[in-house]
């Protein structure tokens, strides 16, 4: 029986990628130690607030506030996170079109945090060759000492990870120091072991299989791709040339010996394989396993300049290009994405820019919706919320506008009196003599007025009266 028949999918092949220099390896590990700082210290970093935690981000979900430095967002500012959505897509969608995967081999947390781990296999294992010789020899003490070693700095990485992400959620101090004095809430355990699991089993055991099988980003992003899309390639018509790619040898030393008996500038070192995250040939075309993290770009200009050759045997480069055309980056799609984009990020600049120090929502109380009194007048019965979204005490007093000769009964008060970024909910009662010529619902506007010195502007709650 064929053994393939038997096997419903093929077995995991064991990568051992290997080190290389270059100026794409330079930006990533520049966009790491900038995403790592970034992630790992920004809990730590302290924010001097009028009101508030003095924590520079902090998700407060307790009280419903998410501080980012100087803004303060709100539950009834969901819109803004709404709008950050679509602006993460469209930028994805536009990127994708012009570069290709550069958010998977550059940005990605699972390229980031896997990048991390394989400098530490290395600094532990060794260079390739020695991982691999590591693996071949068995169980031997020395390897046993050093997956051990391996392992337990992954588990260190992995839960500083997941402490991290917690400490976002409370004040870090004080909830660092009562997490390892053990008087933290379980959520906080909860939520650092889950992530301190999920770390260590992407990063360091599944690795180049997150971004192959389970991340969906891989399946989809061809449908992005057009002849004008940059793209890591190579360039088979130099590389193969007549006679095909040829290692170097005594008469196939020079590039006009090799062009002359029709091989090309692939010498078959096999480097940039050797270096892929994920273990695939750039030299068999796109493959949806190329995160395009460019490696094997700096691999190729390596052996290109030690022997005197031209880079670029792999590059960044499009379909078109390659075929001798020229890349063209101003299209209708690449065009209406940007505009796109653009449109979503004034929105939500002009959004945050310009709200208000405090906002307000009126509802209608409707057990019962209308109440007749002894004089004959109607009662109808109102909640007014109001959020003071700012760092400064708020003075407001409600009055109505739009329904003459109504009266106002504001439980506790008329006057609302609200601490920096507090909330508070008032009662009303109005009272009317409708006519019998009056329509069953009569238009008007609460009134919020601003007290005090600099008041920002009164604010209109419109709503309905019903007579009956």
């Amino acid at each position: 029986m064929n053994d393939h028949a038997t096997q419903p999918y093929q077995s995991r092949i064991a990568i051992y990628p290997r080190t290389v220099k270059g100026r794409f390896r330079g930006i990533k590990y520049a966009i790491l130690i900038l995403a790592y700082g970034v992630f790992f210290l920004l809990p730590w970093l302290r924010w001097t607030r009028v009101a508030g935690p003095h924590q520079a981000v902090l998700f407060d979900l307790p009280e419903r506030h998410f501080y980012l430095f100087d803004l303060v967002v709100f539950p009834q500012n969901i819109f803004w996170l709404a709008i950050l959505l679509v602006i993460a897509a469209l930028l994805l969608f536009f990127v994708t079109g012009v570069a290709g995967r550069v958010w998977c081999g550059y940005f990605c947390f699972q390229t980031l945090w896997t990048d991390v781990y394989l400098l530490i296999e290395r600094w532990i294992q060794g260079e390739r060759p020695a991982r691999m010789r590591l693996r071949e020899h068995g169980w031997t003490g020395e390897r046993v000492l050093k997956l051990g070693l391996t392992h337990a700095l992954w588990l260190a990485v992995a839960f500083w990870t997941g402490l991290t992400f917690t400490l976002y959620w409370a004040d870090a101090p004080g909830l660092a120091l009562s997490f390892f004095q053990l008087q933290a809430p379980f959520a906080a355990y909860a939520t650092t072991f889950l992530l301190m699991a999920t770390t260590y089993i992407f990063a360091g055991l599944a690795r180049e299989q997150v971004c192959t099988y389970m991340c969906p980003y891989a399946r989809f992003q061809s449908v992005m791709f057009d002849r004008d899309t940059l793209i890591v390639s190579y360039d088979r018509s130099r590389g193969e040339g007549e006679g095909g790619r040829r290692k170097v040898t005594r008469e196939l030393k020079s590039r006009e010996a090799r062009q002359a008996a029709g091989h090309g500038d692939c010498i078959d070192c096999g480097y940039c394989v050797q270096v892929c995250p994920t273990g695939i040939d750039i030299r068999n075309g796109l493959q949806v396993e190329c995160i395009h993290c460019a490696l094997c770009v700096d691999a190729c200009n390596g052996i290109m300049r030690n022997l005197g050759w031209p880079s670029g045997l792999i590059r960044y480069t499009s379909e078109r290009a390659l075929a001798g055309g020229r890349t063209r980056f101003l299209k209708l799609k690449t065009v209406g994405y940007g505009l796109a984009l653009t449109a979503a990020v004034v929105l939500l600049i002009g959004s945050v820019a310009t709200r208000a120090a405090f906002d307000a929502s009126v509802q209608q109380t409707r057990q019962p919706l209308t109440v007749t009194l002894s004089d004959g007048s109607i009662q109808n019965g109102y909640a007014i919320v109001v959020n003071n979204t700012s760092t400064q005490r708020l003075t407001l007093r409600v009055g109505i506008q739009g329904l003459a000769g109504a009266r106002l009964e504001v439980q506790p008060g008329a006057e609302m009196i609200l601490a920096p970024e507090a909330s508070r909910t008032v009662y009303v009662k109005l009272r009317y003599a409708a006519k019998a010529s009056d329509p069953k619902r009569i238009p008007f506007s609460f009134r919020l007025t601003p007290e005090g010195r600099g008041a920002p502007a009164a604010l209109l709650l419109p709503t309905q009266f019903y007579t009956r």
